[in-house]
């Protein structure tokens, strides 16, 4: 009789054999080692059997391209029905909240709102209404996690006039600090709708499902779907979920999609906007404004505008997990490389980190290549290049592509700067993010000192030539 790894292992041959003979996933431009291929397979069927999930899908995304997917398990969670696979629907759950950001972020790209407004200026006659557009884009207003009435997610929901005369409220003063809410996005589909004059789908549909693809994502389940599913927690059996329209809450968490689609999803996160977003706008989506707070545990995890962050030991990452009764969901790239997982499985809960950990083993056994190196910079600026001294202190600028460093980024006050303008610079890390920095010149046009943020940098500690604020004692060094 085999043994239960056995079988696993059986199943790995049989899929690794497929996944090298079936031709590349849409859009695919890397092709996958085949020892990888089987080593990814493992990993999914193995936390398939391992958290006792009736069906996992996933996809890995590189260079904007879905580069690998696979499934395990069935759609109903029995033997012999359906398998699962990458066109396959699932329930994104809470996935949903970063579509519903995107559109409000449009919205303040065209000059329709600003972050700052308050809900009221656009949405008024709720309790909510004293929150920032930003404060409930990031989980920063108060707002109170979940409805007053029946768990939400297991019944019907009503419009947003039931929900906004309903005794919904803030925990919290809006700025205070992080707390979840799924009211606040039901508030931001709400924003979308009215301004638009449309249902809050409607313009997700339109203005990033269509563009960019997106053509298996949906309100409720429709072709090739996975049957939402509990898994008893003492016994392998299992109890069918209720799937049902949320009504005003659905921006929070209504969304149903595929490995395919959602991979599309992930592309755009790492940084595949198309005409959909500028790639400055979603950089500014991805920057912390509240922190997930735990304590006795390090600072790991932030939400930005819409988007959850991460930061793992220097490695930046951005996505959102999703649940709902029946479906578990996960999205993550890493900022920097844009490499991407998506997940989704059909139980209530149970599912482990194997978003994560495909993902690891992605960058693990296939590591991007580096650009070649090529000189690509201006002589021009050698004349700010090398030893500056703030006061006593010792600071290097170096050129570096376009950019002049000053200082070792994340180390003290080190930061990059960008020209501006002749002579002008701002910076773009840490301290002097959003800083000026001016080079002052002396009579015969060389730089005499860098006036940075009222700073003055010399070429010698405390030259006297550097116009140092407050002077500089005229015994100077003894």
């Amino acid at each position: 009789m085999n043994s239960p790894d056995s079988a696993v292992d059986a199943a790995v041959n049989a899929a690794v054999s497929a996944a090298v003979d079936a031709p590349s996933a849409p859009g695919s431009s890397t092709a996958l080692d085949p020892s990888t291929t089987r080593h990814l397979h493992h990993l999914l069927a193995t936390e398939q059997r391992g958290s006792r999930l009736p069906s996992v899908a996933a996809g890995l995304v590189r260079g904007g391209s879905l580069v690998w997917s696979d499934a395990v398990g069935t759609l109903d969670g029995r033997e012999g029905g359906e398998a699962a696979d990458a066109d396959t629907q699932y329930r994104m759950g809470s996935i949903t909240k970063t579509f519903v950001a995107v559109a409000v972020m449009r919205l303040r790209d065209e000059g329709r709102l600003d972050l700052m407004d308050h809900l009221d200026d656009h949405v008024p006659g709720s309790r909510l209404g004293g929150a920032t557009i930003a404060q409930l884009l990031s989980h920063g207003g108060g707002i109170q996690a979940e409805t007053n009435g029946p768990w939400w997610e297991r019944t019907p929901g009503g419009g947003w006039d039931d929900l906004a005369e309903s005794p919904v409220t803030q925990r919290f003063r809006a700025g205070r600090r992080f707390h979840y809410t799924n009211v606040g996005f039901a508030a931001l589909g709400e924003l979308v709708a009215r301004t638009h004059g449309a249902d809050w789908f409607e313009v997700v549909r339109r203005d990033l499902l269509e563009p960019l693809g997106m053509v298996r994502t949906t309100t409720r389940p429709t072709g090739k779907a996975a049957q939402g599913l509990a898994v008893h927690p003492f016994a392998d059996v299992l109890l069918p979920e209720p799937e049902h329209d949320a009504g005003a809450m659905a921006p929070a968490g209504q969304l149903w999609t595929t490995v395919q689609d959602l991979s599309r999803w992930a592309a755009f996160a790492g940084g595949d906007t198309g005409e959909v977003l500028s790639k400055d706008t979603l950089d500014e989506m991805y920057e912390p404004h509240t922190v997930g707070d735990n304590p006795g545990l390090p600072w790991t995890v932030a939400h930005g505008l819409g988007w959850q962050v991460w930061n793992l030991e220097g490695t930046r990452y951005a996505g959102h997990g999703g649940s709902m009764p029946g479906f578990l969901a996960g999205l993550r790239v890493a900022v920097e490389s844009g490499d991407g997982v998506v997940v989704m499985a059909n139980s209530t809960a149970g599912m482990g980190a194997i978003g994560p950990d495909l993902l690891a083993a992605l960058v693990e056994r296939e590591p991007l290549t580096p650009e070649p190196w090529h000189a690509s910079g201006d002589a021009r600026v050698l004349e700010l290049v090398g030893t500056w001294h703030w006061g006593p202190s010792v600071s290097v600028a170096r050129a570096v592509g376009d950019h002049l460093v000053l200082g070792d980024p994340g180390q003290g006050r080190g930061s990059r700067f960008a020209a501006t303008g002749a002579d002008e610079w701002v910076g773009l890390d840490g301290y002097y993010t959003g800083e000026p920095l001016r080079v002052v010149r002396a009579e015969d046009g060389r730089p005499s000192h860098l006036d940075l943020a009222s700073f003055r940098f010399t070429r010698t500690p405390y030259d006297p030539a550097g116009d140092v604020p407050g002077g500089v004692d005229d015994a100077g060094w003894q």
